[in-house]
């Protein structure tokens, strides 16, 4: 199979860019993630006694399958117990999607 010189750089820029995305997002999810869902996605047992809730890993099957658009919603709209993030805004929610998908197990 012959892959052309321009399909190559193609595939560079594009693993480039999503690798800068999980980057940026990491940055991101610390400053306003990771005090509920701990650093590692595992979740914060505190938060979750407090809120009364059962925390889903983020490295789980059930919260990897789900569609980026999805993970998405659920930063800007919120879902349950879990308010909308304001402070994650444009771009920086792709880069949390991002980032959370290097999380899996």
């Amino acid at each position: 199979m012959k892959l052309s010189i321009g399909s190559i750089i193609l595939v560079i820029l594009g693993a480039t860019s999503a690798w800068a995305g999980a980057n940026e997002g990491k940055a991101v999810y610390d400053r306003a993630c990771k005090s509920c869902h701990g650093a590692d996605g595992a979740g914060n047992p505190t938060i979750a006694k407090m809120m009364k809730v059962e925390m889903r890993a983020l490295s789980s099957t059930e919260v990897q399958s789900l569609p980026d658009a999805d993970l998405k919603a659920v930063i800007t709209k919120g879902k349950g117990k879990m308010k909308p993030v304001a402070s994650v805004t444009g771009n920086q929610v792709d880069d949390v999607v991002a980032f959370v998908r290097t999380l899996k197990k």
